[in-house]
């Protein structure tokens, strides 16, 4: 008999990287270079020395090098791959929150920006120095926006609020580089 649309099977709860490990305590820099690490993924925490990420051939690639450095840190890593028989709302919602959170600081960051603009022109500094800084500034929001942007697997709330705060910063942009090159002569 044909499978129906009502036959197909439910849709599968994400599966999951999870990171089960432990380093010495000292020296603490190793702590610190492992939760960094972490952290530059997008990973979440679960509990102490217990880290989660969505499964992604990227992901994979980078737990499986950490796990390969805790062990040379003279620690213990072992990488699981799992789906969540019960509590996965919790786990979605520890990572929703931690990418809402990074939404949330580009839109800060993008209002720091805007200000930063905004002291260029009550200061009335328009040369070509003050845009390279400002561009270089945009830049790096826009990177940064990628970045969680690549790690949001699951559409976080903020998206759009800091998709919102990069188009604001790049009219601003465009409108300061206008008033630039207005102002400064050209060769100079």
């Amino acid at each position: 008999m044909a499978e129906t649309m009502t036959d197909a099977p439910p849709a599968r709860e994400p599966s999951w990287y999870v990171l089960v490990y432990r380093i010495p305590s000292e020296p603490t820099r190793l702590r610190a270079t492992a939760w960094r690490r972490l952290k530059s993924l997008g990973a979440v925490y679960l509990q102490n020395s217990v880290a989660a990420l969505p499964v992604s051939p990227a992901a994979e690639r980078a737990l499986r090098k950490l796990q390969h450095d805790i062990v040379e840190m003279s620690g213990t890593a072992i990488l699981i791959e799992s789906t969540v028989l019960v509590g996965e709302a919790n786990v979605l919602s520890i990572y929703q929150a931690a990418r809402t959170d990074e939404y949330e600081e580009i839109v800060d960051r993008s209002e720091g920006f805007l200000a930063e603009l905004q002291k260029e022109y009550e200061k009335n500094h328009f040369s070509y120095a003050e845009l390279e800084e400002n561009e270089v500034d945009y830049t790096k929001l826009v990177n940064w926006f990628g970045k969680v942007r690549a790690r949001d697997e699951f559409d976080a709330p903020g998206r759009a609020q800091a998709e919102d705060a990069l188009k604001r910063c790049e009219i601003a942009l465009e409108d300061y580089a206008a008033r630039v090159y207005a102002e400064e002569p050209e060769g100079h």
